[in-house]
């Protein structure tokens, strides 16, 4: 999953950064409010993490003006502000949560972890489709029981599909959760993951709608 985070901080965005990334997720970072803004309006993330006091255009601004145009992932702030006032006018703003600096790498990600499930309609953290389980806490996958060894952008491709179970997810959508805006993203480069994943996954998990996309149906936990 892609996360873009905006932080003006070297420090701070370089080590949220590599926490991010240590714990599987594709991020795009920016120091500024105005690209941070045209990232979030113009390209498809999982969450964003945004720092209030951003140059170039604040925090909340920006947050406002991805709302108003209809861009509705899900936001954690970061801020040093910690007035009550203040985390109430982020929230009315659009924001999902909030968490004050300083702040645990770990409790960011769990945060995280739980604006993202909450925007697909999920409260558990261990996501089941049949007998397959996903622990988004510890980015591990089993069948049956039987874990099963994923690289990182495969364990990307199946925690973003079964995130989002039930709905037909486009190639291009992938893709883009797959690798940074910084990359070059080859035409083929799904569909030879997903071929990957289906050699170590029961055949009928993901499912290709031709013209669409794929899907990840529902099933019925195995008792």
């Amino acid at each position: 999953m892609r996360i873009l985070l905006a932080e003006d901080d070297d420090r701070i965005r370089q080590d949220v950064s590599r926490a991010l990334e240590a714990a599987g997720y594709v991020v795009d970072s920016e120091a500024n409010g105005e690209e941070a803004w045209f990232l979030g309006d113009t390209e498809t993330y999982a969450a964003a993490i945004l720092d209030l006091g951003l140059p170039g255009m604040d925090g909340l601004a920006v947050l406002k003006r991805w709302r108003a145009a209809g861009r509705d992932f899900p936001v954690l702030v970061l801020t040093a502000r910690g007035t009550w006032s203040e985390r109430v006018e982020g929230i009315d703003s659009g924001a999902d949560d909030y968490l004050p600096k300083p702040f645990r790498m770990e409790e960011m990600l769990a945060r995280l972890r739980a604006i993202i499930r909450r925007s697909g309609g999920l409260a558990n953290p261990v996501v089941s489709v049949g007998d397959i389980e996903l622990d988004t806490r510890q980015m591990r996958l089993s069948v049956a029981g039987v874990p099963v060894s994923l690289s990182p952008q495969e364990y990307r491709l199946v925690a973003y599909l079964m995130l989002n179970k039930g709905r037909v997810v486009p190639q291009q959508e992938l893709s883009e959760h797959l690798q940074s805006v910084h990359f070059e993203r080859e035409s083929n480069a799904v569909e030879v993951l997903v071929g990957r994943v289906r050699r170590k996954l029961p055949a009928n998990l993901i499912t290709t709608r031709r013209g669409f996309g794929y899907i990840v149906e529902e099933q019925e936990t195995a008792t």
